[in-house]
């Protein structure tokens, strides 16, 4: 063959290579376009392109003692062997319909959570519904407990997630499986409902006692003296307390000697900074910020937090608390803008 025939074949041959990785990143850029322009919904529902189906390990087995079988009727010309292991060949096509078809037609609803802090667990709830009106047994979502539908029915789970960091824990990903009826084969489903928890800095066990702005809040009445109606928070047990004022509940516990104090609708005011913390780490400033506005909230403190960017005017109660370990969770510390 010449050198010219050479050069050109080689030229076909990188050219159709070419081609056919062009033809792969299309392909590879149309199914990420499509990911990318999903909606993002609280409900998931499965259809037949979603379903996916493999044989269990007892599957496997199954099919291995078929062919055994069916190799020892061949072999001996034995015909009753032979319809016995049509007719288990059968019964395994059967049951790998069922089993794919016990996932056609389900619907995933998930809700946010409870807020947690950093280290607990996330809890989604998530509703699992029946909408093709054919009862579903044996059903199970991966991480939570086994469940049967009824036609048409439904059922409540909780999905535990680990709650490792602060921030939004989003639930991206749920399992939907099943190995109805004879367990040889285990269909599942991958769906995306899109579900949050707010999770909270982790406290820290200690944190600095905020600087008083003003002892009692000057434009209410009352004050923080003894046979005061409100309750202000506990205190350790002190000589010359009365017996009336002791946490009897607490020393059950075995918490030891704990004193009740009351005041009235009159309460410290504190402002939680976060220049005023002298830690370095921006994590360790959120740990000790969220525990002392755990600490202002069971002293019935009026606090407020200030935070780079952030201001919360002073205030008490627990939707108070909740917004401002909210901010804690939600704040961008430097770190985080670097890697995002």
């Amino acid at each position: 063959m010449s050198t010219s025939a050479t050069d050109s074949v080689d030229s076909i041959g990188v050219g159709a290579a070419a081609g056919l990785r062009a033809q792969v990143a299309r392909a590879v850029s149309r199914l990420r376009r499509k990911r990318a322009t999903e909606p993002s919904s609280a409900v998931a529902a499965t259809h037949h392109r979603s379903i996916y189906i493999l044989p269990t390990k007892a599957g496997i087995g199954y099919g291995l003692v078929l062919l055994a079988t069916l190799l020892g009727a061949l072999n001996y010309q034995n015909n009753l062997g032979l319809l016995l292991t049509f007719l288990m060949i059968a019964i395994a096509l059967v049951g790998m319909h069922h089993c794919w078809f016990q996932l056609l037609g389900l619907e995933v609803r998930a809700r946010d959570g409870l807020a947690v802090f950093a280290g607990e667990t996330a809890r989604f709830p998530v509703t699992l519904a029946d909408k093709a009106d054919k009862p579903r047994p044996q059903l199970a979502i991966v991480g939570a407990a086994p469940v049967s539908l009824a036609a048409g029915g439904e059922a409540q789970l909780e999905l535990p997630r680990a709650a490792a960091r602060r921030g939004v824990l989003t639930l991206q990903r749920v399992v939907l499986e099943t190995r109805y009826p004879f367990g040889l084969f285990r269909a599942w489903a991958v769906l995306r409902p899109q579900a949050r928890v707010l999770v909270y800095p982790k406290p820290a066990p200690r944190a600095p006692q905020p600087p008083m702005l003003a002892r009692f809040d000057q434009q209410a009445r009352g004050d923080l003296g003894t046979g005061a109606e409100d309750f202000v928070g506990p205190r350790a047990y002190r000589r010359g307390d009365s017996p009336r004022q002791l946490d009897w509940k607490a020393f059950a516990r075995e918490r030891g000697l704990v004193v009740k104090q009351f005041g009235g609708d009159q309460s410290a005011r504190v402002w939680l900074d976060w220049d005023a913390l002298p830690a370095p780490d921006p994590e360790q400033r959120l740990s000790l910020l969220a525990r002392q506005v755990l600490d202002a909230d069971a002293l019935n403190y009026s606090y407020g937090l200030r935070l780079p960017g952030v201001s919360i005017d002073q205030g008490r109660g627990g939707r108070h608390k909740h917004r401002c370990l909210g901010a804690l969770a939600r704040l961008a510390t430097p770190e985080q803008t670097r890697h995002g």
